[in-house]
């Protein structure tokens, strides 16, 4: 259901919030996060781990990282997956990830503290 506008100030935090979804998925930023959306991670549950990410990411108000999404990655019994790149590179491919819990660790702690969740890393 559409929310209802009452005020010029529920039309401009509607804009506000729209462009923050917009962000999220653009510009040239320190991390790129791409949530793999091929049948196989939808299947497994990648919808949710999209969402996932875009939610932590706005509540920690992360304004360094770009959030994609793209097909399979090639390792379906590893779905639904997420691929985080740095600035310089550097990949780390995780794997087995859940809506929120693993999603959760992993935006604390590498994103947020830059330690790699080494636990639910893929190994390719």
């Amino acid at each position: 259901m559409a929310e209802k506008i009452k005020s010029p100030a529920d039309l401009l935090a509607i804009a506000a919030k729209a462009k923050e979804d917009i962000d999220l998925r653009s510009g040239a930023k320190q991390i790129k996060v791409t949530v793999h959306m091929g049948t196989c991670g939808i299947a497994a549950g990648a919808r949710d781990v999209a969402i996932a990410f875009m939610s932590e990411i706005a509540d920690a108000k992360l304004d360094n990282i770009t959030l994609h999404q793209s097909g399979c990655a090639g390792l379906c019994a590893m779905e639904p997956m997420a691929t985080i790149q740095t600035a310089d590179g550097t990949t780390y491919h995780y794997g087995h990830l859940d809506g929120f819990g693993r999603v959760h660790k992993i935006v604390r702690s590498h994103l947020i503290e830059g330690a790699p969740v080494t636990e639910l890393l893929v190994q390719t």
